[in-house]
């Protein structure tokens, strides 16, 4: 058995540690260099990253900006283009209106309608001995009011089987796009594939096409036939995306949503009013209920209002005060969506 003499271990081990004391110092000041240097080329390379990301960053920024101001101009000549198609609307002849209602009449057909309707009138309520005042004030409705009345009706009625439609007539051009067919196909089909009235609309536009206007400005003229909010909003998407690009798809399967969240919407704030439009109902309707009770029972005593000329002041003012009620209330219960 050896032994271990504890001076030489001591020795040994101070000669190891003053051994890599003077290595350390030694090569201190090039440990050193080299962690300086890491430590550049590392703060080199961050910063050349940092301005490539930069860099893209920037550019990302103003190719958004660009397509930004695009769109805007865009809209914003659309939206000229709309304002005078908006007064051209409001404007609208009569043989427009017969085109909104889908009527195959023209304007002459319709004049004449309207002086045989008066006609009508006027004998009818002459042979039932009504006075002459009367008479001809029936003539009058009759022949200038009633039909424009139901014209007004039948525009109306064929706008809402319009809406109706018009979301499920996006859907089946977003699956048609996403299955490869062009837009010009799409419109075709939404032409010959279609329900009324969305089907003789998109005929039109396709006809459009066919004389030589665009995709995008046969989209507006649907307008002139079908003058419509949801109609516009079709026509500016149309209008955008042949502009400014973009995936059509989406953007019309975004448009078929916003048009059935409008008719929910629609369809509940008219179910909240509808408490307030049977109010005024029964409030507009209640002085000519209490006129034929009050005639019914003592005739005598409401005939006063027709025979007396004070009588008859008093049935002009009180026509006055209730047309200007029910204009009021008709403005309080109707709501634009």
């Amino acid at each position: 058995m050896f032994g271990f003499d504890p001076t030489v271990v001591a020795i040994v081990v101070l000669a190891a540690i003053a051994t890599g004391g003077i290595a350390y110092g030694l090569l201190y000041s090039r440990i050193e260099a080299d962690k300086k240097t890491e430590s550049r080329i590392n703060r080199v390379k961050a910063a050349e990253t940092d301005q490539v990301k930069v860099k893209a960053a920037r550019d990302r920024v103003q190719e958004i900006s660009k397509r930004r101001k695009s769109v805007q101009d865009s809209l914003k000549d659309l939206e000229r283009k709309q304002e005078e198609k908006n007064k051209k609307i409001a404007s609208a002849s009569l043989k427009s209106r017969l085109v909104q209602a889908g009527l195959p009449f023209t304007p002459t057909h319709f004049y004449v309608a309207s002086v045989v309707l008066g006609l009508v009138f006027i004998i009818g309520t002459f042979v039932l001995g009504l006075p002459l005042l009367a008479v001809l004030g029936a003539g009058f409705v009759a022949g200038l009011g009633l039909p424009r009345w139901i014209l007004g009706f039948l525009i109306g009625r064929r706008q809402k089987k319009f809406l109706a439609e018009l979301p499920n007539s996006l859907d089946v051009m977003v699956r048609s796009i996403r299955s490869g067919l062009p837009l010009n196909d799409a419109l075709r089909l939404i032409a010959a594939e279609g329900q009324e009235p969305v089907k003789s609309e998109f005929r039109r536009v396709v006809e459009s096409q066919q004389v030589g206007l665009s995709v995008p400005e046969a989209c507006q003229r649907m307008m002139l036939t079908m003058p419509l909010q949801e109609v516009n909003f079709f026509s500016i998407v149309i209008a955008i995306q042949s502009q400014a690009g973009g995936n059509l798809s989406e953007a019309l399967s975004n448009l078929a949503r916003v048009l059935r969240e409008r008719k929910k919407m629609r369809a509940k704030v008219n179910a909240l009013s509808m408490e307030a439009k049977a109010s005024a109902v029964i409030i507009g309707a209640l002085p000519f209920i209490v006129t034929l009770l009050v005639y019914l029972t003592s005739p005598q005593y409401i005939m006063l209002l027709f025979t007396d000329p004070r009588g008859h002041m008093i049935l002009g003012a009180s026509g006055i005060w209730m047309s200007i009620g029910i204009v009021v209330m008709r403005n309080m219960i109707n709501f634009d969506i």
